[in-house]
């Protein structure tokens, strides 16, 4: 009894915690939504611009931005960085995600310092309150846990942008391919195709309409087709992009048909597509096996087997 009562302060405290963390977590889910939401309907109202404007809303770091100067200035402070220091595989982690900003590398280490020394003092302090009764070497070790986590924590979300841009940017690409194949089939150079791929496809894919828009723009900079194309193989690092590239490079090259090149390849993407849902249908009986034998056969068991087996203790009993 008494070390139930000596365990109340510490259950209460974790119930506290909890009851925070899952209100900030709500909080953060509903203003995601609702800033979702006014940014679809700006895009709404915005839809016959679309396109070259600069204030299409992207992944980029905000430079007018307050918080983020500041984040700058104290990476820039810790580590300063120069365009020169980064190589060009260094550069292609914050393209990848979509960041382009020249102070994307500042803001990127300063919030690396930041939750790598924020999180060790909120741990700290949750311990005077609320876990004073934690042995100093428990409070050590996550301590350094934390600061551990907060360090490589922009790592990991960097890493998952990544993703999440290369996930959304292969879905966008059969419905692009297609535009591009119908805007070559009607006469249109493949330059201005790609811009009006992008035009079109700015509404419902974002990510694949920024990448066709930026290589626009490196063309009418002065770069050669070759090294525009090349830019965003490397920038969306897809094998499916790098594969259309080097198409579009190699039929410029040898002066063969376009068109008739990218609607083989369109079929043969989008057959590779059916393939790969078919090879994970078939895997799917495998990957399923596993829960059903955890959680449901004992389930089943229990309801098929639990009468007859309590009727069975009874007449033991009554024997």
């Amino acid at each position: 009894m008494m070390t139930s009562l000596t365990d109340m302060p510490i259950l209460t405290n974790v119930l506290i915690f909890s009851a925070i963390f899952l209100f900030c977590m709500g909080a953060n889910q509903f203003l995601r939504e609702r800033s979702a939401r006014e940014f679809m309907v700006q895009k709404i109202k915005n839809a016959g611009i679309i396109g070259l404007d600069e204030q299409h809303e992207e992944t980029v770091l905000n430079t007018d931005n307050r918080i983020a100067g500041a984040v700058a200035r104290i990476g820039s402070a810790v580590f300063p960085v120069k365009d020169e220091d980064y190589s060009q595989i260094s550069r292609a982690r914050f393209l990848r995600a979509g960041y382009r900003q020249a102070n994307a590398p500042a803001v990127y280490w300063g919030i690396k310092l930041l939750l790598a020394f924020l999180l060790p003092i909120f741990i700290f302090v949750c311990r005077i309150f609320f876990f004073s009764t934690m042995t100093y070497q428990w409070t050590m070790m996550l301590l350094i846990f934390s600061a551990l986590f907060g360090y490589y924590l922009p790592d990991i979300w960097l890493r998952q942008k990544s993703d999440q841009r290369k996930e959304s940017i292969l879905h966008a690409l059969p419905d692009a391919l297609d535009l591009l194949v119908i805007c070559v089939e009607a006469g249109i150079g493949i330059d201005s195709a790609l811009q009006r791929v992008s035009q079109e496809i700015a509404f419902t894919f974002p990510e694949l309409s920024d990448e066709l828009r930026f290589a626009n723009l490196e063309l009418r900079a002065g770069k050669s087709r070759h090294d525009a194309l090349r830019n965003l193989a490397l920038r969306t690092n897809l094998i499916e992009i790098d594969s259309l590239v080097t198409l579009l490079i190699q039929t410029d090259k040898f002066g063969t048909s376009i068109s008739s090149a990218l609607r083989v390849f369109s079929e043969s993407y989008r057959t590779e597509r059916i393939q790969k849902a078919e090879e994970q249908a078939a895997v799917l009986p495998v990957k399923m096996l596993l829960p059903l034998t955890v959680f449901i056969f004992p389930s089943l068991f229990v309801v098929l087997l639990g009468p007859a087996a309590i009727s069975i203790y009874k007449m033991l009993i009554i024997k």
